[in-house]
């Protein structure tokens, strides 16, 4: 796989997917900002298909699970040729999965900080433990369900991480009072007209108080993660009440 540079040298962000169905990608992951920033070369975006390493003619790529049970499961001699065919170069190898850790908008800026990442989106019931196990893959979540591969998975998280690369946005500013970046959940938003099915935006934003509306947005944050995300609430260390 060859790698782009900058001109001074450096070398781009780079996502490398490992999928049953590379055509997913780059989905999303073209479109809008992230795609622009990706054809501007500020990040890079490579697959490989799984199923190039399957060694008969029908290209199989799963067993049934030992012990018995229902489905199927990835072999693991073909996973780990596959990558094995990838070069890390210091970038963690993460497996999506649902039993795996959440993933979270600290992660996000650690990634984001770093060279790039290795995604493997399984599919199935899943990827042979002995390949997760011998590889030290970095087992990552999305959410609380369960989708039917790790595709969907792995370009929210790629974006996520993207949208936080230098010169990928407009203004680093817009992502100051964002949820999670404070600790707290993102307050109201507002836009024209003003006046909109009977609703009126909050006469404190067009107010003109920069003050006011700081102290506003502020006090929207704290009680929406208040009612919405009690454990948010309770590791949020700025709380006014300690007894809240």
């Amino acid at each position: 796989m060859s790698e782009t540079s900058h001109m001074d040298g450096t070398k781009p962000w780079h996502a490398t997917v490992l999928s049953l169905y590379p055509d997913a990608f780059p989905g999303v992951l073209g479109a809008s900002i992230i795609g622009g920033a990706e054809k501007s070369g500020l990040w890079q975006l490579d697959t490989v298909d799984i199923r190039d390493f399957s060694t008969n003619r029908h290209r199989t790529v799963d067993g049934p699970p030992a012990g018995g049970g229902a489905g199927l499961v990835l072999k693991p001699d073909i996973a780990a040729k596959a990558i094995d065919s990838v070069v890390l170069a210091d970038r963690p190898l993460l497996y999506m999965t649902p039993r795996g850790r959440p993933l979270t908008q600290n992660r996000v800026r650690e990634l984001a900080a770093g060279p790039g990442l290795v995604c493997f989106c399984g599919r199935f019931e899943g990827l042979d433990e002995r390949v997760i196990e011998s590889r030290n893959m970095e087992e990552i979540s999305i959410g609380d369900f369960v989708l039917a591969g790790g595709e969907v998975a792995a370009q929210a998280m790629i974006e996520a991480c993207v949208r936080l690369l230098p010169g990928v946005l407009g203004s680093a500013e817009s992502l100051d009072e964002e949820s999670f970046e404070t600790g707290l959940l993102e307050y109201p938003l507002y836009t024209k007209p003003r006046e909109f099915e009977g609703r009126e935006i909050p006469a404190v934003l067009t107010s003109g108080d920069h003050g006011a509306v700081d102290r506003w947005r502020r006090a929207q944050m704290e009680e929406i993660t208040k009612a919405r995300r009690p454990d948010l609430w309770a590791a949020y260390p700025h709380k006014k009440d300690p007894k809240a």
